[in-house]
């Protein structure tokens, strides 16, 4: 008897730790949401969202944009001055034997990523240095409010286009 009593203390006292329990208000590394920039998901997305906001408070700030020349470069892996496409999509660099190439006559997928379409000036799914180097105007120009900040309106993937016939 002395044991379930014992036993139903325990069981009460952790209960009630349980109930009262809070977790933090803010966490210290908040995830991003979704399949794309802003979306469901944590910890996916844009990479290069990711990499400019260093504090993580979905928002890329002016000193964020200031600072994206310094940043993005750390998203090269091979170190070849080119942020290449298989590296923003977290694969191998380009050039790695383990990562087959893509197939001959493969229709790179239209790109929706604003702040891509914004960065890439070329067009070819990677950044160079010079687009790297123009970053901050680059993403300035996404500024639809001149807020001087981007939000995550600002930076939301944009609707996939119609099928042309």
């Amino acid at each position: 008897m002395k044991y379930h009593h014992r036993l139903l203390v325990v069981a009460t006292l952790a209960l009630a730790n349980a109930l009262t329990a809070q977790t933090p208000a803010t966490p210290a590394h908040p995830a991003h949401r979704g399949g794309g920039p802003g979306g469901p998901g944590g910890g996916r997305g844009s990479p290069v969202i990711r990499t400019l906001d260093s504090n993580h408070d979905h928002e890329i700030s002016a000193q964020e944009i200031a600072g994206a020349p310094g940043v993005l470069p750390t998203l090269d892996l091979n170190g070849d001055g080119v942020v290449s496409a298989d590296e923003l999509r977290g694969g191998r660099p380009a050039g790695d034997a383990a990562l087959p190439p893509p197939p001959a006559g493969a229709m790179r997928p239209a790109m929706t990523d604003p702040v891509m379409l914004a960065l890439d000036a070329n067009a070819d799914g990677a950044l160079s240095a010079a687009e790297v180097a123009n970053a901050a105007a680059s993403l300035r120009a996404l500024d639809a409010n001149q807020d001087g900040k981007l939000t995550r309106d600002e930076f939301r993937p944009l609707p996939p286009a119609p099928p042309r016939d």
